[in-house]
């Protein structure tokens, strides 16, 4: 991916920030086709309610895993949401840093663009995540 489509990238996953909740159907609909099944990984909170309706709940948090980082977005105590990047080595978490959720989103963005350039299935996926 060219640094065009890479910022274009970016900005298709920002344009709806406003939860997990959004976050948790680009990435495993929208992109479910095109990434390996272990990939994406999704924690749901289920009330009552949920359970008794036979609803899956509300995701609370996406947990994105590469060779090299593992990114986890989740719903934040205060409400929002809080983005963490763990960098990994040889399948060990060596650091883990609070990131600001752009700034999880880049990271998302290049590790996608990675994977894409290995594999055709995923270049497809993202260039109809892009519209194109």
């Amino acid at each position: 991916m060219d640094g065009l489509d890479f910022h274009l990238l970016v900005a298709a996953l920002r344009t709806d920030r406003a939860d997990v909740e959004s976050y948790h159907r680009v990435l495993s609909e929208t992109l479910a086709g095109a990434l390996p099944p272990d990939m994406v990984e999704v924690t749901h909170r289920r009330t009552f309610a949920d359970r008794v309706a036979g609803r899956g709940g509300k995701a609370v948090s996406v947990r994105v895993n590469t060779p090299d980082r593992v990114l986890v977005l989740r719903t934040s105590e205060h409400g929002g949401v809080a983005a963490e990047i763990h960098h990994v080595v040889r399948g060990v978490v060596i650091s883990r840093k609070q990131a600001a959720v752009d700034d999880w989103l880049e990271a998302l963005a290049r590790e996608l663009a990675a994977l894409a350039e290995k594999d055709a299935k995923a270049r497809r996926a993202l260039s109809r995540l892009l519209g194109g």
